[in-house]
């Protein structure tokens, strides 16, 4: 084929050799996950998983992690500190070497570390590659070392500044603004994984201090002897549990391949319908699960019906238990340390080792038979919560065929309340679950046809935390949000690809009715579907609390102390001004709800984040659970941080 003369020269010297970390800055994302808030933490996460795998040799006990002025973070550890001798391969410091090379580290054998969550050589120098700079102080033999870098480059070799106590390594760093969209940390994403660590880390202490200038000296410190079973207790406080106790099983084992796992778990039952289960490997939070969850829950389900069957406790009508008979109000914790962990990706969201799967579920059923034998009074209780749930499976499978969305051909099945938009592209679509029919009325008025749906709710919907997978779909207000929808609902039924608007808008009215209808379709989203959440597809509208009129112009306050500036600005008070309170959003006409709270070009909405799971599902627990006690602590606790109340 001729060239055009525009055709691009491709030759040898059009391949490029990235030597050093220089593929880091290039191809961020392919080490970190992404370039977002996510990947910036995921710098600190490296750091840190460093410090706890010297704990998991048995070398350190403390961690102290700092937030510091202009984006800086400090990670202290007392462990052995990272080796300071010269490496006889490369001719630097092995200091240096870890710092500035990829795969270099000492975790490819089980000689310095048995297990650990850094495997793959490249945390540490990966944080050194996307640091503006970074300076790591080490003390060893006495002796404190430093040395600084920036963007990856050694600013100067290996200094030995002089005499110190203890022992330990420091690593402090800025990110670097050119790679990363944000460089400001979040106090309470940070917390939530050193909370995690110290879980899965019996008697760890860890520290987070936040001494930012526009900080409110906010500082947490974690230290938990009881280790995993804490934390079961921890996310089941607020909830009535049908034993006091968590049941703790922990074995060591030899993999197939002669490798050495652990593999732990710690369970309790509540009188909840809700499973919330965490698995980590070598600390580190699974998210997308993996062989090891999927061995614990193998061996529970075995372990019950076996149970069951021995002691005549299954009618004959029975057909045993299900994995979802057997997790509905189900948390437990599970964590296994291995010594050669295969993570799918730098990120480690889940561990693929197939001879995990068996391994797992041959250890935790043998402690979790033993237990129930062990223990008839818990093990009865138990049983009998999973044959309620079997009993509620085949109403719940019935009900939930009825909230199936249909077919594009069968659009007739679509809540007939509901208010559709024209378009049919979910990204451009938005739907506004509102509160009651007046307010619906103004809705459907003054949105756009083309991308906005509206969806009035008559009442409050089921709150969700108290009742069964069957009485929820049976409740015809939660029926018709799944039916809008068009996911589904639970693990089984989720279809993400079936979503039908981008935008999932929650608007309520500024009231204490409207601020429980809120909790409770928030209980709803998070519990039944979370992905939804994590995502970033559910807002909450903010309408103006009031509407200022002078003349013919209009004003809107989405507080009182903006209410308060605006008549300052038009040099007026509350008498020369026509200054009206929004109870409702039926107050409000078509063209004033449209202006204020419908119009992209104008609104205001909050997004609904999930940033720590955990603390999530704990204060769901004590505000929509069945214990009064723990919500009553939190309202007198929280109170003064109450705004916009109106009784």
């Amino acid at each position: 084929m001729e060239s055009n003369g525009t055709e691009r020269r491709y030759d040898a010297d059009s391949i490029q050799v990235l030597e050093g970390l220089e593929a880091v800055r290039k191809r961020p994302s392919m080490y970190i996950g992404s370039t977002c808030q996510l990947g910036l933490h995921h710098l600190v996460w490296e750091v840190v998983d460093n410090s706890v795998d010297e704990a998991q040799a048995g070398y350190c006990d403390s961690i102290d992690v700092r937030l510091l002025d202009e984006d800086v973070v400090s990670v202290l550890d007392n462990g052995r500190g990272i080796p300071t001798e010269m490496h006889a391969k490369m001719g630097r410091s092995a200091l240096e070497v870890v710092l500035t090379t990829l795969h270099a580290g000492g975790k490819f054998d089980n000689d310095a570390y048995k297990v650990s969550g850094g495997l793959h050589g490249v945390g540490v120098s990966v944080v050194n590659a996307l640091s503006e700079w970074l300076e790591v102080e080490v003390v060893r033999d006495g002796t404190l070392f430093r040395q600084s870098f920036r963007r990856g480059r050694p600013v100067a070799p290996l200094e030995m500044v002089g005499p110190a106590e203890g022992r330990g390594t420091k690593v402090t760093f800025k990110p670097d603004a050119e790679i990363f969209e944000t460089t400001e940390f979040s106090f309470d994403m940070l917390s939530k994984r050193l909370r995690e660590l110290a879980f899965l880390n019996s008697g760890l202490r860890i520290s987070l201090a936040d001494e930012r200038p526009e900080a409110t000296g906010k500082a947490h410190e974690f230290r938990y002897e009881g280790g995993i079973v804490s934390f079961v207790k921890f996310l089941n406080s607020g909830r009535h549990v049908l034993h006091a106790e968590p049941i703790a099983v922990r074995r060591e084992t030899v993999l197939d391949d002669g490798g050495f796992l652990l593999a732990e778990c710690a369970i309790q039952y509540n009188s909840g319908y809700n499973e919330e289960v965490f698995a980590f490997a070598n600390n580190i939070n699974t998210v997308d699960g993996g062989t090891h969850l999927t061995g614990f829950r193998a061996a529970l389900t075995r372990a019950l019906n076996d149970y069951a069957t021995a002691f005549g406790l299954f009618k004959k009508s029975d057909e045993g238990f299900t994995g979802n008979d057997v997790r509905e109000g189900l948390t437990a914790v599970v964590s296994v340390k291995l010594s050669a962990p295969q993570f799918e990706g730098q990120t480690k969201a889940r561990l693929g080792n197939r001879d995990v799967k068996g391994a797992v579920e041959s250890a935790i059923y043998a402690g979790l038979a033993a237990y129930l034998e062990e223990n008839p009074p818990i093990a009865r209780k138990i049983v009998q919560k999973c044959q309620e749930t079997s009993a509620a499976r085949l109403a719940a499978r019935k009900a939930r065929e009825l909230t199936r969305r249909k077919s594009a051909l069968e659009t007739a099945a679509l809540p007939g309340k509901l208010a559709d938009c024209t378009v049919t592209d979910p990204a451009e679509a938005e739907i506004f679950i509102v509160e009651g029919d007046s307010a619906g009325g103004s809705a459907k008025q003054g949105r756009n046809r083309y991308t906005q749906a509206v969806l009035p709710l008559r009442g409050k919907i089921l709150n969700v935390e108290k009742a069964p997978l069957h009485r929820i779909l049976g409740n015809a207000e939660i029926k018709t949000i799944v039916t809008a929808v068009g996911t589904g609902i639970g693990e089984e039924e989720f279809d993400l690809a079936r979503l039908r608007y981008g935008r999932i808008i929650i608007m309520t009215d500024a009231d204490v009715d409207g601020a429980h209808i809120r909790t409770l379709l928030l209980t709803f989203f998070y519990r039944y579907m979370p992905l939804l959440i994590e995502r970033g597809n559910i807002y909450i509208a903010q309408p103006p609390l009031y509407g200022i009129r002078k003349g013919k112009d209009t004003h809107y306050a989405y507080s009182e102390k903006e209410r308060d500036s605006i008549l300052r600005s038009l040099g007026t008070d509350d008498r020369s001004a026509a200054v009206q309170r929004y109870k409702g959003l039926g107050e409000m006409n078509p063209t004033q709800l449209w202006a204020t709270a419908m119009n992209p070009e104008t609104r205001i909405l909050l997004k609904v984040r999930m940033e720590d799971a955990v603390e999530a599902s704990h204060i769901f627990s004590i505000l929509m659970g069945d214990e009064v006690e723990p919500r009553r602590e939190f309202i007198q606790k929280h109170a003064a941080e109450v705004r916009n109340l109106d009784v």
